[in-house]
């Protein structure tokens, strides 16, 4: 692409305090799920490279791509997890890494529900779940039905078990893995997203109905994770308009707005009681998970969200689509409280914060390669004016690995 204005001038070098930590600028490397961990869901020698390489730049906040909580919480195959010891020492090495380039992490605990591969769950005899039993599609259906594992409500009883002992379990590794905030995934049809919005959660019970009782997941995993992690260590990421995996937003019966605005009030009112979180991450309508919105098909506005929360926000979604101005960048960070997330151009642009501070021309990322399980289109791109070439049909060869000593 063109080269981008330098930035280096702007707000977004500016340092931040978000939470406890002074980040060094407002540039964060946002959640990008990818297929590189080993087949226990520990993270791998590819994955220290990669988190390695893009932190850096000193004062960077790096979100993990999305972990799995429990194995209750997945299952697709080569994501990482953070519900065992050894998941929890290989995180620790990537940790210490990033800490030793004096940049931050964010873990971000993730949860599939209904999304989640019937298949692979009833191989580990586990049940597939969600707020209620609306399959995303069809072919998940018919999968579910196929292996004799149907999508079925979550018990209340699996519901305290989720959040009193394993997101407990999850968000306790984490810190002894070093992350210096736990991100809560409650975005982009996931778990928690499906007990939030109406088209997904039919239940009729405490947790299903009203707003209050929708809500009532979320905020009461907010409300045990805060004591565990600390209000100032802990963020949640939400997607008020999207769209992806079959979720109605806009055309559900309750417009998102409604919704969101009391989660993020009532995230406020607990800010107001003491227990501010350290940030909301917002995804923007321009995106649909690592899609671009057209224009004419964007709906929404997160703006409301700004009126009702006061503390840090995280926004992300295709802020390079009108480089090499920034303008909506910059008009973002005019409320001083503001970070933005990028991660497509960070996949392909490892040293992507130095390129942005200094005008650089930025590498157009490869989509192929994002969800394949081998080492190109990885950790195969060049830093500005490296000249390294790489071989595909040497790198395809190149699988995760277990990591090594430090």
């Amino acid at each position: 692409m063109t080269a981008p204005r330098a930035l280096g001038d702007t707000k977004l070098f500016e340092p931040i305090k978000v939470g406890r930590n002074n980040i060094g600028h407002r540039v964060v490397f946002a959640p990008t799920t990818r297929y590189r961990a080993l087949k226990d869901h520990t993270p791998s020698d590819l994955q220290l490279e990669y988190y390695d390489a893009r932190s850096k730049f000193p004062g960077t906040l790096i979100t993990t791509e999305a972990t799995f909580s429990s194995e209750q919480g997945g299952l697709f195959d080569n994501i990482p997890g953070i519900y065992t010891d050894r998941h929890t020492a290989a995180w620790k090495k990537i940790n210490e890494r990033i800490h030793a380039n004096k940049s931050f992490s964010s873990i971000q605990l993730w949860f599939l529900g209904r999304v989640g591969n019937p298949k692979l769950l009833k191989e580990a005899g586990l049940p597939f779940v969600s707020a209620s039993d609306v399959y995303w599609n069809e072919d998940s259906k018919k999968l579910a039905e196929e292996v004799g594992n149907p999508l079925r409500p979550l018990t209340k009883e699996e519901i305290k078990d989720i959040i009193y002992n394993k997101y407990t379990i999850a968000a306790k590794n984490a810190l002894e893995a070093g992350f210096d905030y736990v991100e809560i995934h409650s975005a982009h049809g996931y778990l928690l997203d499906q007990f939030l919005q109406p088209s997904t959660n039919h239940r009729t019970d405490e947790y299903g109905g009203s707003i209050e009782n929708r809500a009532r997941f979320v905020l009461e995993l907010v409300d045990h994770l805060i004591p565990i992690v600390g209000a100032d260590r802990l963020a949640i990421r939400i997607s008020p308009w999207a769209k992806f995996q079959n979720m109605k937003a806009e055309e559900d019966v309750v417009h998102p707005i409604t919704t969101f605005s009391y989660l993020v009030n009532e995230l406020q009112r607990r800010a107001d009681a003491g227990n501010q979180l350290a940030y909301i991450s917002v995804v923007e309508p321009r995106v649909q998970a690592s899609y671009d919105v057209d224009v004419n098909a964007q709906v929404g506005d997160n703006s409301f969200i700004s009126k009702i929360w006061k503390g840090i926000l995280i926004k992300a979604g295709s802020y390079t689509y009108d480089a090499p101005e920034f303008t909506t960048l910059r008009t973002d960070l005019a409320d001083n409280r503001t970070l933005v997330g990028f991660s497509r151009y960070f996949t392909s642009n490892p040293d992507f914060v130095k390129r942005l501070r200094d005008g650089l021309e930025l590498t157009p990322y490869v989509r192929d390669t994002f969800y394949t399980r081998d080492n190109w289109g990885y950790n195969t791109w060049n830093e500005y004016g490296v000249e390294h070439k790489f071989v595909e049909e040497e790198e395809v060869k190149v699988v995760a690995q277990e990591i090594k000593g430090n």
